[in-house]
Order: structure tokens, then C-alpha cells, then sequence
């Protein structure tokens, strides 16, 4: 007899996205939201940018206290954004005031394990997500936090695709002046410390260690305790100095503890400067008058000055 069953149809997994076309999806991704984004962040620094890249950097140090960080948390739950959103508004704002531009790339270091049976497989799995701000139209704090969430979640959403595929698939100009894409990290280490026992008669306390390279022109590394946030800044020594990335760090400070004053409030509008440098800006810089004999002729003046200083 001859076998009249019907074969049934192949079973097809419409649920699984194959491989290929979630990496392309993902990269099509990167490449809308990072299209026509400016290629540096081009902050005033003390000196010209070398044509190529020494890598020589150095670290300050500082503290965000415990109440600004309270003030930090209480404003990202109010607005729906986590302490790394919101801390990361704050550092774009920074960052486009400095530079006069309106829109901004953060770079910022992610575990890359979204599922749960990643979390304890042994492996690097770690990819950098480049977030990009815009500040323009003179947004309220508000606005900024909304846009920020959005942008990290959906970057959240693509994050597997390998920073050096996305890299690729813009093809940037390549100078060796700087790196492509971004020119300033963001981190957050909010995992609590595995502590170490104390030994009888002995006080163990961490060591810091020497910066002497840095790979990116600014790199922003927070980590969370209970005295607040500490803060490490590494910079390019080839651009700045100690001096200016003091300042740098305090009006980042003075415009996290306006955000939490008035979130409602322009952006644009957020003090960077404390007492001292408003009179030092708006006086001292002016204060220009100097007596001079109001009764000679110019042409005697310019003489009197050309035997002063031939």
C-alpha cells in the first residue's frame, strides 16, 4: 500500500530574530542616532591639539557629598531617571557650555549582559555605548532628563552590537589627533564593594594608583559610597591643566546642585560660576581705568610711551 499521509508543514520559529538581521537591526540603530553628530567636542583647552595623541594623562580627584547625591537620586526618581541619567545631563550640559556646541557624545562602558543567564558566566562581555545629548532650543532640566532616559534606554536596547562594528559603519574621518565618535567617557560603579576582612592588629585601606595615560581626552569615573560619589577625572595632559579641570569638575558640581534647586529651569540659565569668579569675570577682568595726564596730546602720550618702553 502506498503511504497517503500528508507530511506536515516545517515548524517556523517566528519569534527568533536570526542573528544576522538583529545585528543589522541593531546597527541600523547606531547609525540613525548617530548620524550627523558633530565628530569632536572641541572644549577650550590650554593648549593646540597635537596632530597625534600622546595618550599622557593625569587624574584629579573630588566628592560629590552625601546631600547633593540625595538631591540627585530624589530628582531622577521624581523625573523617571535612574543616578546615571541624571548625573549624565548634568556632564552634557557641562560639557556643551564649555564648548559653545549644542549637542554632545558621551561615551560610556556597559557589562553587555541584559539576561539573567549571563550574569554569571565567566567571559568578557563588556561594550562601550556612545549617548548622544542635544541641548539645543534651550531645554529646561526637565526636558533634558527626558531626553537622556529615552536615548540611554534605547541604547540599552542595542547594546550587543560591538562599539568597533558601529565605528565601522559610520566611517568617520579618522584623525590621530583624537578618537572617533566621542572624545569623553561617563562610568558609574554603583556595585557594592566586596569588602575584606580586617586581621587582627591591622588596618587595610586602599592604595590609589598612579595616572600617567588616558585614553580619551576626558574620562568621568563615579563611584558610589555612603560619603556621597567619588570622583575621578583623567585628562589629556597634551590639552589641559590641573587648573582647568579643577574648574571644570566645580562648575559640574554647581550645576548638579542647580538642577536639584529648580529643575524647571533652562539649562542655559544653570549658574557655572561661583562669587569669586563672577567678580573676577565681571569686575576684576574690567577694572581697566588707570590715571593718565588727560591735558597732553595723543601724539606726546605716544611719544612719552615710546621713551618708557623703546
Amino acid at each position: 500500500m502506498s503511504d497517503t499521509s500528508i507530511a506536515p508543514p516545517p515548524i517556523r520559529d517566528i519569534g527568533v530574530v536570526p542573528d544576522s538581521l538583529r545585528l543589522e537591526q541593531q546597527l541600523a540603530f547606531w547609525q540613525g542616532h548617530l548620524s550627523g553628530a558633530p565628530a569632536l567636542l572641541e572644549l577650550p583647552s590650554d593648549r593646540p591639539r597635537p596632530a597625534q595623541q600622546s595618550y599622557r594623562g593625569a587624574a584629579l580627584r573630588a566628592q560629590v557629598p552625601a546631600a547633593l547625591l540625595a538631591g540627585l537620586q530624589a530628582l531622577g526618581q521624581r523625573h523617571g531617571a535612574t543616578l546615571f541619567m541624571t548625573l549624565l545631563a548634568g556632564w552634557s550640559v557641562v560639557l556643551s557650555r564649555w564648548s559653545g556646541q549644542d549637542e554632545v557624545v558621551v561615551g560610556t562602558p556597559v557589562a553587555n549582559r541584559p539576561r539573567l543567564e549571563l550574569e554569571g558566566l565567566v567571559g568578557f562581555f563588556a561594550n562601550t555605548l556612545a549617548l548622544r545629548v542635544s541641548l539645543a532650543g534651550e531645554p529646561s532640566v526637565a526636558q533634558v532628563l527626558a531626553q537622556v532616559q529615552a536615548t540611554t534606554q534605547a541604547a540599552y536596547a542595542h547594546q550587543e552590537v560591538p562599539f568597533e562594528q558601529v565605528v565601522e559603519r559610520l566611517a568617520p574621518a579618522r584623525s590621530l589627533s583624537h578618537a572617533p565618535v566621542f572624545q569623553v567617557m561617563l562610568s558609574l560603579d554603583n556595585t557594592p564593594g566586596a569588602g575584606v576582612e580586617a586581621l587582627a592588629g591591622v588596618a587595610l585601606s586602599p592604595l590609589p594608583q598612579a595616572q600617567a595615560t588616558t585614553q580619551f581626552d576626558l574620562s568621568l569615573a563615579l563611584s558610589q559610597s555612603g560619603d556621597g560619589l567619588a570622583v575621578q577625572l583623567d585628562y589629556a595632559t597634551d590639552l589641559y591643566d590641573a587648573a582647568t579641570m579643577e574648574r571644570l569638575l566645580a562648575h559640574w558640581q554647581r550645576v548638579l546642585a542647580a538642577m536639584v534647586a529648580d529643575p524647571g529651569q533652562p539649562v542655559g540659565t544653570l549658574a557655572l560660576l561661583d562669587a569669586g569668579e563672577r567678580q573676577q569675570l565681571l569686575h576684576d577682568f574690567n577694572a581697566t581705568a588707570v590715571a593718565y595726564p588727560d591735558q597732553a596730546r595723543i601724539h606726546e602720550l605716544f611719544q612719552a610711551q615710546v621713551g618708557r618702553t623703546p
